[in-house]
């Protein structure tokens, strides 16, 4: 796999944008702790991602097989059907702010703005990320899946995945633990693919008043597309 490591990620953080969105009065002591913590983290942040480029070598019916090492997904397989390379990624905050985090909260109110604050780092580094995917390798739409997004691909595909992509504690920080998860919490993986048709799990997910929703549920789509078609005997 060619790896390619982004570390040089502008972060400037909209400390008003996000005071509204928390609902931070302006002009009280909140506020003014808000923006200490925020001018902090605009210090030590560097957000950093990774992405590699691999190959599909077999895929079945439920399993796509990349550079050896085979992933198991309905959806993904299908996803993936008319496709020759795919781009596997990690996103993150950074180990930088995310010690500052662990040693600077002083009550559960501060714990919870600096986790904010490390999710707009997060976000920083994702269209740095695409855009380097899309430009650098001259592609066109893309959509991207992500291990324990959909109940098809569950996070326990996040071991393959991490297998596949080498050492990113080494490269950015981020690792995997026992039970799946990443550290620093606020990071992302999964895999981005070339496609004319846009995709989001989102549009196979029926949980009401997600936050994070991307895409409407589409109750017809896994049946038109991603269920198997079962011939029977006569």
């Amino acid at each position: 796999m060619n790896t390619f490591v982004l570390r040089d990620i502008p972060f400037k953080l909209d400390p008003e944008g996000l005071m509204r969105k928390l609902r931070v009065k302006p002009e009280t002591h909140y506020a003014d702790e808000f923006i200490r913590l925020a001018n902090e983290a605009q210090e030590v942040a560097r957000p950093k991602a990774l992405y590699g480029i691999s190959f599909i070598d077999n895929s079945t019916d439920d399993s796509v097989t990349l550079d050896g090492i085979t992933f198991r997904s309905r959806v993904l397989a299908v996803n993936l059907e008319d496709v020759n390379r795919v781009f596997a990624y990690v996103a993150t905050c950074g180990t930088e702010i995310e010690e500052w985090s662990k040693s600077g909260a002083e009550d559960l109110l501060q714990s919870f703005w600096m986790d904010a604050i490390k999710e707009a780092a997060l976000r920083a580094a994702m269209p740095v990320l695409r855009k380097a995917i899309v430009s650098g390798h001259k592609l066109g739409k893309i959509s991207t899946m992500a291990p324990g997004s959909l109940g098809d691909w569950p996070i326990q595909q996040q071991k393959p995945l991490f297998k596949l992509l080498g050492d990113t504690e080494g490269m950015i920080g981020v690792r995997l633990t026992e039970s799946f998860l990443m550290l620093p919490p606020k990071s992302v993986s999964g895999i981005w693919f070339p496609t004319e048709t846009r995709f989001e799990s989102c549009q196979l997910c029926p949980r009401p008043r997600c936050p994070n929703r991307r895409a409407p549920h589409d109750s017809e789509l896994f049946e038109i597309r991603y269920e198997r078609v079962v011939i029977g005997e006569d």
